[in-house]
């Protein structure tokens, strides 16, 4: 890195830090609402084509075969050439995707477009892409950073997802389409050449300390000395019980919140609520997510990962119960609790899903470490939707579906606390008992 950047960051009144948690929000806000407008898509693409529900649904599921079979190359890529490469293929791909759906005809069209393009690209500018490298920039006050930074999901869900319902009412959902893809490629393109892996490519530290008390609190967190001494390579880390609990604990994460956002839309509907009431509840979930990441992100640098991860499972979990409810009283204040649940507590995962794998396996390989893992979190992605709307199709309803999602939360709970990065590194506010 040049000198003169390295200067240049140095001088600037707030950490470059921040910066990067920027770009990062304004991404987030426009790319996970860009690949979570399909949802939107799905009742116009059924109404026009007659396609059962669970081959519409796959093709996102689709996205997340394919997202998984990319992220041990996006990991890896993220390695050896930073966020900005990784980041651009993201955004070039989603655009194109979406840029390129109007002309679906056939269902293999739209396992192209949305499924291959718009899904692949999201592994890149997405939760797991920007996991790779965030947490990096932050070790204090690394949920905080991490939650302020994918808030920009909530805003870009009130703000991009009601006026993509309302372009697919005013214009069709191909013109939608066309649009949201442009307005992926002009906005995205720019800002995302300000990222860098590592506040130590421009001469800084974590936190934005000064290099003694950054190392200082990097050695008072940790538990256990003798495993954050291993060199973590991918093939070291498979090999170890935790990593395999960390994938069965995203799995099935991912399954139940996939699961819901893609049929929550069509089952409103179908129970009886307007079209304009059920984008409404979708955008609500994500804005609800905005003061809850915050508060969860904050409340993990101070109480643990595991705890936040439990409080988001349990979210989840009375979501479902409530859309099961809602089926025999279809009633607002259950609809509220519904997304109150899901947003404020459910998609507070987001706030610690990367910091639960690097404090466990931080070192240089983590990009190759957390990308295979991300095999596992998009694999979780694919299935949820895929088998909530096949066994929607054998059963004619949602109960069964639901009732496995709440299982699922509850495994999932269980195994990021067999998991235990507590047992490696601790969160800042518990160095002081640490110590005692």
């Amino acid at each position: 890195m040049p000198s003169a950047t390295r200067f240049s960051a140095k001088r600037l009144p707030f950490f470059y830090g921040w910066v990067v948690i920027a770009v990062t929000f304004v991404t987030m806000g426009i790319g996970v609402n860009a690949r979570t407008a399909f949802s939107l898509l799905f009742s116009p693409l059924i109404d026009e084509f007659g396609w059962q529900r669970g081959l519409t649904a796959g093709a996102f599921s689709f996205g997340f075969v394919v997202s998984a079979v990319l992220s041990p190359m996006v990991g890896r890529v993220m390695d050896r050439s930073g966020p900005r490469a990784v980041m651009e293929l993201g955004v070039v791909m989603m655009a194109a995707g979406l840029m390129l759906a109007p002309l679906i005809t056939q269902p293999w069209h739209l396992y192209l477009t949305i499924g291959f393009l718009v899904g692949g690209g999201s592994v890149c500018i997405g939760y797991s892409g920007q996991s790779l490298y965030l947490p990096n920039w932050f070790v204090r006050r690394r949920g905080l950073a991490v939650s302020l930074a994918f808030t920009g999901v909530g805003i870009g869900s009130i703000t991009l997802l009601p006026w993509f319902q309302n372009l697919i009412e005013r214009s069709g959902w191909r013109a939608a389409c066309w649009t949201l893809g442009v307005v992926v490629l002009v906005a995205l393109v720019p800002i995302n050449l300000l990222l860098r892996k590592k506040p130590e490519d421009l001469g800084l530290h974590p936190d934005g300390d000064d290099a003694p008390t950054a190392g200082a609190v990097r050695a008072q967190n940790i538990v256990d000395p003798a495993w954050v001494a291993i060199d973590w390579t991918l093939s070291r880390a498979v090999k170890t019980a935790r990593f395999w609990w960390l994938a069965v604990g995203y799995f099935c994460a991912l399954y139940i919140w996939y699961a819901v956002q893609i049929h929550q839309t069509k089952y409103l509907e179908e129970i009886g609520f307007s079209s304009t009431s059920a984008a409404w509840a979708l955008g609500l979930v994500s804005f609800a997510a905005i003061p809850g990441q915050v508060a969860l992100g904050y409340l993990s640098d101070r109480i643990g990962r595991e705890w936040v991860w439990a409080i988001g499972n349990l979210g989840f979990a009375i979501c479902y119960l409530a859309l099961i409810l809602l089926q025999d009283l279809p009633s607002l204040w259950l609809l509220y609790v519904m997304v109150i649940a899901q947003g404020l507590l459910g998609y507070g995962l987001t706030s610690v899903m990367g910091a639960l794998a690097m404090e466990i396996f931080q070192g240089a390989h983590f990009g190759a470490i957390y990308g295979t893992l991300t095999v596992y979190i998009l694999a979780g992605g694919a299935v949820g939707p895929w088998i909530t709307g096949a066994l929607h199709d054998v059963t004619g309803n949602y109960t069964l579906a639901f009732a496995i999602a709440i299982a699922l939360a509850a495994i999932s709970t269980l195994a990021m606390w067999l998991a235990a990065p507590r047992k490696v590194r601790v969160v800042a506010g518990r160095i002081r008992h640490l110590a005692e």
